[in-house]
């Protein structure tokens, strides 16, 4: 068993999938950084000051002299809807989506680039008498 995990796990398409596993938890974290720290804030900015992470709408009883915040909601187990967060998530969300987007078409235009490449090399490459014709030749030759 030991030897036929080692051999699944040294086959190249695991290998790459670990690697892009890795760099998606990187990107994810840049994105979230972009999100958080640059796009909502500007957002913010230009709604008149608006903190999107923050607003949310209590839908149960806060005990008194709970702050009005998010955090301080959660962590008194008050039921809040948290829009705020819903939205920003929903803006991280289109950010990667786009990213990834690009990414994968512009690996589709490689692709096809190499298969039209390809193509042109089958074509170009001289047409001779293929493997079947040999041997039908030779076959002739032998019978004479």
């Amino acid at each position: 068993m030991l030897s036929e995990f080692k051999a699944f796990i040294a086959r190249g398409n695991v290998l790459d999938l670990a690697v892009g596993v890795i760099i998606g938890a990187a990107f994810g974290a840049i994105v979230s950084s972009l999100t958080e720290d640059v796009i909502m804030p500007v957002i913010g900015l230009i709604l008149g000051g608006l903190d999107f992470s923050n607003h949310f709408l209590v839908l149960g009883a806060a005990p008194e002299g709970t702050p009005r915040t998010l955090e301080a909601m959660k962590e008194a187990n008050v039921a809040v809807l948290a829009y705020g967060s819903f939205v920003t998530a929903v803006i991280k969300f289109l950010i990667l989506a786009f990213v990834i987007f690009l990414i994968v078409r512009q690996a589709n235009r490689l692709l096809g680039r190499l298969k039209e490449e390809e193509k042109k090399e089958e074509a170009a490459a001289p047409s001779g008498p293929t493997e079947i014709e040999l041997l039908a030749e030779i076959r002739d030759a032998l019978k004479k």
